[in-house]
């Protein structure tokens, strides 16, 4: 097999990682791990750790909700940290606010919770989403929109431009003639419909999507943003598994709400999310309910209370006033590194990964993975998904693939990863045979009844996923453990059962 800098040259370029491995991430090959699940999470720095130490260990903070001293720098480094935010997205600070939430899943929870939907108006979903954004359906049926997908075109289960732009306009505008994916660039869109009225553009409802898939790593036009703005449409775009290998200016791409997970982009502090939303549309919001922190007063006497103005409004209890502030060091940290550095490792080590894996073969000739996906480095992040065959074609069950990794020191993914609509086109699962489901004769008690219901060969794929201190030598080591499923014939006997997909 060719070397990785035959084939990717510019990876040379990229040794500044293998010293910051061995610094700051030293313990992989001290414990002889191989991470490849930095779409589950990204790993800290012994610099950020370290940081982290030192700033609890010598600046006494406290609850914010107060003026106290240590409430106060509570305070001051919450709102410093807000800022940072907004100024690693080059978001407008008098455009944009910055709500602290547990984790991505509370920022995508806080908006449909909040968001005025209403039965002229639709919640528009692309088939690849986080079950954390499809959960947003059932806020909007609970007050009476509508929910529609997009769906996922295969073999390289990608969204077709002319599916979402036709799912966007009004059905008297849709487009005829397909439009080709070249046309549309991530920052601009040569090729979207006219706007709409100004005049006319009254609100239609809400469209999500990832700028990521987390179940391919397909990367889907940021154009897409501005095109749904134009057709009346407010618009959650999903950051992350995005950000942590690749940039995103807001002075460009200014979606309405933006959701992100910071322990994926920089490993550490775990539970701190954030909600970066356009102040205007938080005067739309509405909260079904009231908690500390989120009111200037309440009465018991009388039903009354008086929410809390901008982000306050919005977050629950006491944020995580511990950890916000290491979010300030991380980013100054990953931007000292060079997100361009990482995104270009991240690419060559992909690329490479895939021209490997396609090639792979029994003695038979057979292919040894079926891989989900694109199988090149265009418009798509460094998530490989596929399966295992072995040497009678049969998929490999994805428990096998995990316990045996597990065993020789390989962090990966298995199953469908929270995403079941790129599950489903993965597997060629299609409305007809979803609907088995509906007429079980015997009710589902869990995921082995839900596999078999369906007659799926497996329950989801393997997922491996490069970051900050990936390097090639991770990508051999891998491949060494693939050789063990050359000319095998597996079975599911003695596997645990499934817990969830």
């Amino acid at each position: 097999m060719d070397k990785i800098t035959e084939l990717y040259p510019e990876y040379s370029l990229t040794s500044s990682l293998d010293i910051l491995r061995s610094a700051q991430y030293a313990h992989l090959d001290n414990k002889n791990h191989t991470y490849l699940d930095y779409t589950g999470s990204g790993l800290p720095s012994t610099s950020q750790l370290a940081h982290s130490s030192v700033r609890l260990s010598s600046t006494l903070y406290g609850n914010p909700h107060s003026i106290n001293p240590s409430s106060q720098a509570s305070t001051r480094a919450i709102d410093a940290t807000r800022l940072k935010i907004l100024q690693h997205l080059n978001a407008d600070a008098k455009e944009y606010d910055v709500i602290f939430t547990a984790n991505a899943t509370g920022a995508a929870k806080l908006v449909g919770e909040s968001y005025p939907f209403t039965t002229d108006k639709k919640l528009v979903l692309t088939a690849d989403n986080h079950n954390s954004v499809n959960g947003l359906r059932e806020f909007a049926g609970g007050k009476g929109s509508n929910t529609v997908y997009i769906p996922i075109s295969t073999p390289d289960l990608r969204i077709s431009d002319t599916d979402v732009i036709n799912m966007l306009l009004p059905t008297q505008k849709k487009q005829k003639a397909p439009i080709k994916r070249s046309s549309v660039p991530t920052s601009k869109c040569t090729s979207a419909p006219p706007a709409a009225d100004p005049e006319k553009n009254s609100n239609m409802g809400l469209f999500a999507y990832p700028a990521q898939s987390n179940f391919t790593g397909v990367r889907h036009p940021l154009s897409w943003v501005s095109l749904a703005q134009d057709q009346g449409y407010d618009v959650l775009l999903d950051a992350a598994a995005y950000l942590p290998t690749a940039s995103l200016d807001m002075s460009v791409i200014k979606p309405e709400f933006l959701i992100i997970s910071w322990y994926k982009i920089l490993g550490f502090p775990t539970g701190v999310g954030c909600l970066v939303v356009k102040k205007k549309v938080l005067t739309r919001l509405e909260r079904p309910w009231f908690s500390g922190g989120t009111i200037q007063a309440a009465t018991v006497g009388v039903p009354w209370h008086l929410m809390a103005k901008g982000s306050e409004g919005f977050e629950d209890g006491t944020v995580n006033f511990l950890g916000i502030p290491d979010i300030m060091f991380g980013l100054e940290w990953v931007n000292t590194v060079g997100l361009g550095i990482v995104g270009m490792r991240v690419r060559c080590l992909t690329g490479w990964f895939l021209k490997r894996l396609v090639a792979l073969r029994h003695s038979n000739g057979t292919p040894m993975a079926r891989v989900y996906g694109p199988q090149n480095v265009d418009m798509r992040g460094g998530t490989v998904a596929f399966n295992l065959l072995d040497c009678r074609g049969k998929v490999v069950d994805e428990r096998l693939v995990g316990q045996e990794s597990a065993a020789v020191g390989i962090s990966l993914r298995t199953g469908c990863f929270c995403n079941p609509g790129a599950g489903e086109a993965a597997l060629g699962l299609d409305v007809a045979v979803l609907r088995k489901l509906a007429t079980a004769k015997t009710p589902l008690r869990g995921m082995d009844d839900f596999v078999e219901a369906l007659g799926l060969p497996s329950a989801g794929a393997i997922r491996i996923s490069f970051g900050i201190a990936s390097a090639s030598a991770d990508v051999d080591t891998f491949f060494d453990f693939l050789k063990t499923y050359r000319d095998r014939v597996t079975s599911s006997e003695g596997l645990a059962s499934r817990e969830s997909c």
